[in-house]
């Protein structure tokens, strides 16, 4: 059964800086597109970042572009997400997923594994 496992949450002041791994078990890694979504209470799961394969394609949600920055240890089977310049905004639940075919990636139904998530809460 596939796994992915997210840590690095936490809480943080805002202005301040976390890096979220999520690494990935019994599936090869290599071949799939990996994202990052959120999820803040009472609202729909929202992409984030999403990296293919090969790390050479990678894209961003507006509202993270120039703060957040998505890469992948294909050897560590694991994708990273360092996220700076935090804003009270981007308190959620962040998920890891996983797509083998790399399309569509900023659409939550398109991914088939995701992790169990970690909280991420920015304080004002």
């Amino acid at each position: 059964q596939v796994q992915l496992v997210e840590s690095g949450g936490g809480l943080v002041q805002a202005g301040g800086s976390l890096r979220l791994s999520c690494a990935a078990s019994r599936l090869t890694f290599s071949i799939y597109t990996m994202g990052w979504f959120r999820q803040a209470p009472g609202k729909e799961r929202e992409f984030v970042a999403a990296i293919k394969w090969s790390g050479n394609s990678i894209d961003y949600a507006d509202s993270v572009k120039g703060r957040f920055t998505i890469s992948r240890d294909n050897a560590k089977n694991t994708v990273y997400l360092q996220m700076t310049s935090l804003k009270p905004e981007d308190t959620a639940v962040y998920y890891c997923a996983a797509d083998k075919f790399g399309s569509d990636y900023r659409v939550v139904s398109r991914y088939d594994h995701w992790g169990q998530g970690t909280q991420v809460t920015v304080s004002s």
